[in-house]
């Protein structure tokens, strides 16, 4: 076993590497390596995390759907009953039912004033609806970037640490330096991309309540412009 050690001088540094490899380091050991830059990362997360989830719930809640809503609304208009069509509308309380309200409540007015009445609340349940929406496409943005400003500054400090120790320093303490530095771009990328995954699904469920409300508009109107029996 000695003599084919001997004659393999590779065999012997590979043993000697195995001894001497580090133990690989927790997830929470990383966290803390990462500094200051991680607090402000945790941050972006959690906030992000929130916003995701409370808007599922209220796109959810808007696109809640009552299949007779539109035909009892019609039923109402053509028997002359606009009091029970607007109770109707604030006790169902959906984007589709506001929106239905608004215009009932410009019957009488030229047909355009009605239409222009209909988008512009369309258009501000979209907007309270999109709430948030911001906060997440700067945070898929920004995140990598801070991530990549905290590799900046431990990359900084770690060529500075090789500098001071002088001959003492060897290549160790600088891949030691830059690998704890690498952390904080790693975890600018996680959250930047667990923003950017939930901006999109937000994004594409909100298309899908505009265009029922784009659909309910239409409907209305129609329904207005319907010749009296």
């Amino acid at each position: 076993m000695c003599g084919m050690l001997q004659s393999r001088p590779w065999l012997i540094n590979i043993i000697m590497l195995l001894n001497v490899t580090p133990a690989r380091p927790s997830l929470w050991d990383l966290v803390l390596d990462g500094g200051y830059i991680m607090i402000p990362l945790a941050l972006l997360l959690l906030v992000s995390i929130y916003i995701f989830t409370e808007r599922c719930w209220v796109i959810t809640r808007a696109m809640r759907e009552d299949k007779t809503f539109m035909k009892r609304i019609r039923d109402c208009i053509i028997d002359g009953d606009i009091e029970d069509a607007g109770r109707l509308c604030r006790k169902t309380d959906t984007p589709a039912a506001r929106l239905v309200q608004k215009g009932i409540s410009r019957i009488g007015r030229p047909m355009s004033d009605v239409l222009m009445a209909v988008e512009n609340t369309g258009n501000i349940e979209v907007s309270r609806l999109g709430k948030g929406l911001t906060w997440l496409s700067t945070t898929a943005a920004g995140a990598p970037m801070l991530g990549f400003l905290g590799t900046v500054v431990g990359m900084m400090d770690a060529f500075y640490k090789m500098s001071a120790a002088g001959k003492a320093s060897d290549i160790t303490t600088l891949s030691g330096g830059i690998s704890l530095a690498l952390v904080t771009t790693v975890a600018g990328l996680i959250v930047g991309i667990v923003a950017l995954f939930a901006y999109n699904y937000l994004v594409s469920r909100l298309g899908k309540v505009m265009t029922d409300l784009e659909s309910k508009t239409m409907e209305f109107m129609d329904m207005l412009n319907e010749p009296a029996v």
